[in-house]
């Protein structure tokens, strides 16, 4: 790959989750990193860290998100890269957003003053905003509506290889339909139909971050943390098992992704560690989609990179007979996107992991037509 000329700019692809604030659900403002590599606001980190001084072990000092817990309180400093990056996305999106062209960008909080001179390091400066040129604006916002286009395309448009067949051109007015407003397709009976359940989110499982409907078939990122009581069984990030303990014969189920950005659907055992991710463990396998060109597949802690568009709804085909694990984009038909070996010593529970954070952001288990 040639090297790029100095002072080149590289298109990437980011999302605001991936400059958010897990506690405030924001961009991050005052950006500090814990030893452990998490990134939060100061501000928010300093106010969880006083006022629940809930820690792990004893130790009131503990991440948010992976819970390593510390021996004392770090020194907070500002993490500079993070705080540019926040900038730079929170004034292209005013940019993008129409109104005057020079539109005035939002306050952040003020800087938290130190508690004594020892924690002189926890001042941080302001950096200013940074401007960006006309042409930088143009090009950001044709790749914004490229990759708009190219989500809807994926999961609404099939290319036909085979056949030689091509999809009629659709009209630009389709383009803009919300998924909800997508005219249904027909579908013939599930193949699995005779061997199709409907699993439950288990509340003992839940994570803090997670809420879920009273049928327990829809799972939603919360807009503020669910003061749940505290047990060994919930999950520290936020994933959530069923209460379906799958341990012979065949099992089906469908989950509906349509309205959740980033996601993992699999399977794993009860013992699987709280503070572990999905598929990342011995006892847990999954399928995973954080956005175009990052979907994958997680088995006995490796990762298969499958390179196919995004499914909007996932089928899972469990075999148990046979120890085989099978994943399915379903539409009119199944399609499958990705099959494995599983085995456990202990039953398999359907599991589920919301990634990005988006509050509102949700999966829903379908009920599966015969």
């Amino acid at each position: 790959m040639a090297a790029l000329a100095l002072g080149g700019a590289v298109p990437v692809w980011l999302s605001e989750e991936d400059l958010s604030c897990i506690i405030c659900r924001e961009l991050l403002d005052w950006p500090t990193t814990l030893p452990c590599g998490h990134s939060f606001c100061y501000q928010c980190l300093d106010d969880l860290w006083v006022k629940q001084r809930a820690g792990v072990g004893g130790r009131p000092w503990a991440c948010p998100t992976c819970r390593e817990a510390l021996e004392a309180k770090p020194t907070l400093r500002k993490n500079p890269l993070l705080q540019d990056l926040a900038d730079k996305y929170r004034h292209a999106a005013l940019e993008l957003e129409p109104g005057p062209e020079t539109a005035p960008v939002p306050p952040r909080r003020p800087a938290p003053p130190p508690a004594s001179s020892s924690e002189k390091e926890h001042s941080l400066s302001s950096p200013k905003a940074v401007a960006s040129s006309a042409s930088e604006r143009k090009i950001r916002e044709i790749l914004h509506n490229l990759e708009e286009i190219q989500e809807k395309l994926q999961g609404g448009v099939t290319w036909k290889e085979a056949s030689g067949e091509q999809v009629p051109e659709m009209p630009s007015s389709s383009l803009c339909l919300l998924p909800v407003q997508r005219c249904p397709v027909p579908r013939r009976a599930s193949q699995f139909a005779l061997r199709a359940i409907s699993p439950t989110f288990d509340l003992r499982s839940l994570s803090c971050i997670l809420e879920v409907s009273n049928s327990c078939r829809t799972v939603t990122v919360s807009r503020c943390p669910q003061p749940y009581s505290w047990g060994s069984e919930r999950f520290l990030i936020s994933q959530v098992l069923c209460s379906q303990a799958l341990s012979s014969g065949q099992n089906y189920w469908e989950v509906d992704t349509r309205n959740c950005n980033h996601w993992a659907v699999g399977v794993a055992s009860w013992g699987m560690k709280r503070d572990q991710m999905l598929g990342r463990t011995m006892d847990s396998w999954c399928i995973e989609w954080k956005g175009p060109g990052q979907f994958s597949a997680w088995a006995m802690v490796k990762k298969t990179d499958l390179h196919l568009g995004r499914p909007e709804v996932v089928g899972v085909w469990l075999d148990l007979e046979l120890g085989k694990l099978a994943f399915y984009s379903v539409s009119a038909q199944e399609r499958l996107l990705y099959e494995c070996e599983v085995s456990a010593s202990s039953p398999l529970h359907p599991a589920f992991w919301l990634y990005g954070l988006s509050p509102g952001n949700y999966l829903e288990i379908k009920q599966v037509n015969s």
